[in-house]
């Protein structure tokens, strides 16, 4: 029986040959060269965008700095037409301190621009403020009265809800005082608060090492015991301050004041009990005191109020700063 044998597959022709030699001997060349290229190309994206990048980065930082000069440089005011008749306003609100917005280096710069506007009729104060320093209510205090003086304008402090201690201080130098029959005034006196940790560290095992060059040099060292030299020492100087404003309280309000027992020991009032007391003019409003006191319905804020590159600059000194302000708030402040 005859066997049929499979045909043999053709003999690859000379070009496949060819063909399947050179790959074989020139493919690995090619991966390579083909892998170097693409990391090189690679790199070169990568670096022309780290440039980019980097170029992008210092402008922004350039844009930024310069918007903060300008902004540092032109800082808001109001803008109005001098030769219309207007009411000017200036907000004393929050804390009365240095650095904050109802500091005296805010608010006697914008009573010197309303003072010297010749279209400001009257400048009201309006205040909502519980208190703070009593050495920026006394710069305020001197300030409305010497610009009083200067340029012969009446300036009235309109109270919202809060008008106490620093911030009666200020409103004292006024020539009215309005308030509404809800509002809090008063608050004549002076404190100063702190902490006494020496109970505690003894109960802890805690032993307080504290050297210092001179006798009272650790004064109000709150893990250090007080004694009462220093409590004597401390009490007098409030007791000074205290005087001082009651002198500037009398001054300003003169005989309208009716003074009682409770009147200077740091009580306070709603607005329809001070102007009982004296403390107080009358019931009224910002809209009000323009419109009837002063006759000029206008209202023009003078206010200062930091613009978006002062704020960025106080966060930039606050985080800086951090560990000072830390350190400065340890001494007990005088409000």
């Amino acid at each position: 029986m005859d066997e049929t044998l499979p045909p043999e597959p053709p003999a690859p022709s000379s070009r496949a040959a060819a063909y399947n030699e050179s790959d074989r001997t020139t493919a690995p060349g090619l991966w390579e060269r083909t892998t170097m290229e693409k990391l090189v190309f690679e790199t070169l994206r990568e670096q022309r965008a780290a440039r980019r990048w980097r170029a992008f980065r210092s402008l922004a930082w350039l844009t930024f700095f310069v918007f903060l000069v300008w902004g540092l440089t032109h800082r808001g005011s109001a803008s109005t037409d001098k030769s219309t008749p207007h009411t000017a306003v200036i907000e004393i609100k929050g804390e009365i301190a240095s650095g904050s917005d109802a500091s005296a280096e805010a608010v006697t710069a914008a009573m010197r621009t309303a003072f010297e506007d010749n279209g400001a009729q009257a400048l009201v104060l309006l205040i909502n403020s519980p208190g703070g320093s009593p050495v920026q209510a006394g710069i305020i205090n001197d300030e409305i009265k010497r610009l009083r003086v200067k340029y012969k304008k009446p300036v009235y402090a309109v109270v919202e809800e809060s008008c106490a201690s620093a911030a009666y201080y200020i409103a004292a130098a006024t020539d009215k005082i309005f308030v509404d029959k809800a509002s809090i005034v008063g608050s004549i006196g002076v404190l100063m608060d702190g902490f006494g940790f020496t109970g505690l560290m003894d109960k802890l095992g805690v032993e307080r090492r504290l050297m210092t060059a001179g006798e009272n040099k650790g004064f109000l060292d709150p893990f250090s015991p007080q004694t009462e030299k220093h409590r004597v020492f401390a009490q007098a100087m409030l007791d000074t301050i205290h005087k001082q404003f009651i002198d500037a309280v009398k001054a300003g309000r003169g005989k309208r004041l009716k003074e009682t027992p409770e009147l200077f020991t740091g009580l306070f009032w709603t607005g329809q009990q001070a102007v009982e007391m004296g403390l107080a003019d009358q019931l009224g409003n910002l809209d009000f005191v323009a419109r009837e006191v002063v006759k000029a319905e206008e209202l023009v804020d003078y206010t200062r109020r930091d613009n978006v590159a002062e704020r960025l600059a106080k966060k930039f000194g606050a985080a800086m700063g951090e560990g000072a302000i830390r350190a400065l708030k340890a001494i007990p402040a005088i409000r």
